[in-house]
């Protein structure tokens, strides 16, 4: 036992780095391995967890009313920082509570499981290389005894059982010879007292003898037997031990047998290093001269505009001086008016006359110019004012461009907004794709012209972005980035966001669902009309016209207040489908009706006969409904409007929208792609309103699905 205190010193200078924790960028203090296999100090995952748990306190308001997206240009000084600041989500309280910690090593979300922290092991070996690199830095600085009286003797040995450093005449004392501590296991003087045994964190009382393989961790046999690990390849301590030593001796000697390839790599990014060091400063230097340019044509730029502002300035004081002059003359005894008051005492006529003459044209044009008098110049600058918005937008992107690094472009078919935006873009090329993306948006407010754009950094090519307001229109736009070169902007793309804040609802199965002559998908999202057999029957009896009856839906969710907006699509062989509200007051009249036996010839605003062409729109109807069909959608007839049919059709957009507004009583019908409505009218709202469709013939209806924000979850790739 007393050789492992004799055993020569590793040399830890070298491998300093690999015993810093990633978190606080010291060396560990009982480093706990993580799922992931990086090492952190226990502190630092309690400071981490507990960081966390404070940022869900203050924001979890906030996090329930879909928060903003996080707008940022991350550095990479803070970046480490602002993951550990925005990370870490705990799961709905109905399902196992379990723990997402930001790993500060590979800055991916950790499961920790049900346990969280308390499942995690202790890095035993690694806390053991650290004390002996601790040991090595502080050689000067003995380990003193434990139990010697003042002053302290300098320790010989340390017991791993008593966690203690002895001095010989102290460890005799308190390990006779005979006695069970005698037996202790006792090493060279040290600080770091670990167990002698690796305990279970799920089973506290039991010892790890076994290996799963799965997993990649210790197991106790109660985890194997009824635990966690129940169903996963398992083998023994011993096993494992032999399998990994064996591996990592094979790495560790092709590593030492590549060390002169090793040298010639070390060598070469050597150059490489002064190298880039040289071209670095070069490339300062030429940027520093870029600017000079700029900061030159800037400055003769400034001194001619100051230059002419100056020349107009004094030429206008010039006239302005003159012309304030001319009218002090006119005052009384001075100027013209005191030389025409001394010309009058002449008492010659024929001198009066020769003087007279031209001081009265003199006199007339003073006078005229009193009438309508006008300064010889203007006192406001404003032809003088230098615009420099276009050359501020210009200077705010100027950047390192690269011909190599494609313009990104927006793909504006799978770019979309409902109750948040989804922006989707790629690149033109397969080569020279950016490492990462800036996303830039802002609302096109014709109020406020500069805007200001708001960024995002997105290491993919799609964003999902919250919080933006209703009935308003954005403009997006993104570049790419590869190191510190940039690509241009890509062209802007204009999307509007709904009326109103969107409303999410199934197809209700129960109320006066028809399974017969309707079909919904699982999930509820879709119904298609489907006549069946029984039609046919009834269609034998039949001779004259088609006679057939609409199905109806509603939706499983009511409105009672609020302004609110829903979007579906109606497939484009649909024959006729009727979409609006419905009160709840009248939802019974609405499926007792459906009953009745109609015709389509005669359906209301059905726009297939021109019989409904002379039907109006009834605002006595139990329902508020459009119809649509054949690819047309029909606008209700009105007792005002003109009996030309065309004129209320338009053809179907590929998405609609509804948006019901129970304060004023509206409903609008609205093209859902450009977010234009088509048409509007009043509506009872003194009942709770339900989104209501009718599909007669063959006819399908989807929903538009919300769209949800996706998180990137870390896998275990090891």
């Amino acid at each position: 036992m007393e050789g492992d205190g004799l055993e020569p010193e590793v040399a830890t200078k070298s491998i300093e780095r690999e015993l810093i924790c990633p978190a606080c960028k010291e060396l560990f203090t009982h480093p706990l391995i993580l799922p992931c296999q990086h090492n952190v100090c226990h502190k630092c995952v309690k400071e981490i967890l507990f960081t966390l748990e404070d940022s869900f306190a203050d924001g979890g308001s906030e996090s329930s009313n879909q928060s903003s997206p996080r707008i940022r240009i991350s550095s990479p000084s803070m970046d480490r920082i602002d993951r550990i600041s925005r990370s870490g989500r705990k799961r709905n309280s109905l399902t196992p509570r379990t723990t997402l910690f930001p790993c500060p090593g590979c800055q991916h979300d950790i499961d920790l499981g049900e346990r969280g922290i308390n499942g995690l092991f202790r890095n035993f070996t690694l806390e053991t290389i650290v004390e002996r690199h601790r040991q090595a830095a502080r050689a000067a600085i003995a380990i003193m005894c434990d139990f010697c009286k003042p002053p302290p003797q300098e320790s010989t040995k340390s017991c791993m059982d008593c966690s203690a450093s002895y001095c010989n005449e102290c460890f005799k004392v308190h390990h006779p010879w005979g006695t069970l501590k005698a037996q202790h296991e006792y090493v060279g003087p040290t600080t770091n007292f670990r167990p002698k045994i690796l305990m279970c964190p799920e089973h506290e009382m039991e010892r790890v003898n076994m290996y799963c393989e799965i997993c990649r961790r210790p197991v106790c046999h109660l985890c194997k037997l009824g635990g966690s690990h129940a169903n996963h390849r398992v083998t023994t301590m011993s096993t494992a031990y032999k399998t990994l030593k064996e591996k990592l001796s094979k790495d560790i000697e092709y590593l030492i047998s590549k060390e002169s390839q090793v040298k010639a790599h070390i060598s070469q990014l050597g150059l490489l290093l002064k190298e880039t060091e040289c071209n670095g400063e070069r490339a300062k230097e030429e940027a520093s001269q870029s600017f000079e340019k700029l900061i030159h044509v800037l400055e003769e730029k400034k001194s001619a505009a100051l230059r002419a502002i100056e020349a107009s300035k004094n030429l206008r004081l010039d006239k302005l001086r003159t012309q304030a002059e001319e009218y002090q003359g006119l005052l009384e005894n001075n100027g013209l008016v005191g030389y025409a008051q001394e010309v009058l005492k002449e008492t010659d006529q024929s001198c009066f006359v020769q003087t007279a003459k031209q001081l009265h044209v003199r006199i007339q044009k003073a006078t005229e110019s009193l009438k309508s008098f006008r300064p010889a110049a203007e006192s406001s600058f404003e032809d003088f004012v230098v615009d420099t918005a276009k050359q501020e937008q210009i200077l705010s992107d100027l950047s390192f461009y690269s011909n190599g690094l494609e313009i990104p472009e927006i793909n504006e078919e799978q770019s979309r907004i409902y109750n948040k935006a989804v922006i989707n873009w790629e690149s033109p090329g397969k080569t020279d794709a950016a490492d990462i993306y800036v996303l830039e948006y802002r609302k096109c407010n014709r109020e406020e012209e500069n805007v200001m754009w708001q960024e995002i950094e997105v290491c993919s090519k799609s964003k999902v972005i919250s919080d933006l307001d209703d009935d308003s229109s954005y403009a997006f736009r993104v570049r790419g980035y590869k190191g510190s070169i940039c690509s241009p902007w890509s062209k802007e793309v204009i999307l509007h966001t709904p009326p109103a804040p969107v409303f999410s609802f199934l197809f209700d199965d129960k109320c006066g669902y028809n399974s017969e002559r309707l079909l919904l998908n699982p999930r509820r999202t879709a119904v298609e009309s489907r006549a069946g057999f029984p039609l046919l029957l009834g269609a034998e009896r039949i001779q004259v016209g088609c006679y057939t009856t609409l199905d109806y839906i509603i939706g499983d969710t009511g409105i009672a207040k609020g302004k609110h907006f829903w979007a579906f699509r109606v497939e484009a062989y649909s024959y006729l489908v009727k979409v609006g509200v419905v009160s709840s007051a009248k939802i019974q009249k609405l499926f007792h009706n459906t009953h009745d036996v109609t015709s389509p010839r005669y359906e209301q605003d059905s726009g297939h006969d021109s019989g409904s062409e002379d039907a109006c729109f009834d605002s006595s109807q139990p329902f508020t409904l459009v119809t649509l069909g054949m690819k047309k959608f029909f606008i209700p007839k009105a007792a005002a409007d003109p009996k030309d049919a065309a004129s209320r059709v338009l053809p179907l957009p590929s998405c609609l929208g509804i948006c019901l507004d129970c304060d004023s009583g509206k409903v609008g019908f609205y093209d859902a792609g450009r977010m234009k409505c088509l048409y509007e009218c009043e509506v009872d709202c003194s009942g709770i309103m339900y989104p209501a469709f009718a599909l007669m013939g063959s006819a399908a209806i989807h929903l538009e699905e919300a769209i949800a924000t996706k998180y990137l979850e870390y896998q275990d790739d090891l």
